[in-house]
């Protein structure tokens, strides 16, 4: 479970070899989403104010997100994203 960012309790990884469409996993406690990268779409549950934080990272770093998911398909070392300050 490659990381790339942590912050706030939050963990965001990505996996190799991970089915369509691309997207992130983060872990907050027991609780787990995943964020498809080009939508915003999540799967999951997130306590209402990690989700916040979250999001509000995912906006920021898309494009750093879409370069991991690409290193990820070619089976490269991931990039680490800037937590949220």
């Amino acid at each position: 479970m490659p990381e790339l960012c942590r912050f706030l309790g939050i963990v965001i990884y990505m996996l190799y070899d991970d089915h369509q469409p691309p997207h992130f996993h983060a872990e907050y406690g027991e609780y787990k989403v995943s964020v498809e990268i080009e939508t915003g779409i999540m799967e999951g549950r997130f306590p209402r104010r990690a989700l916040s934080a979250l999001m509000e990272w995912y906006e920021m770093h898309k494009e750093e997100l879409a370069e991991d998911w690409r290193l990820a398909a070619e089976h490269q070392p991931l990039k680490k994203i800037s937590p949220l300050e």
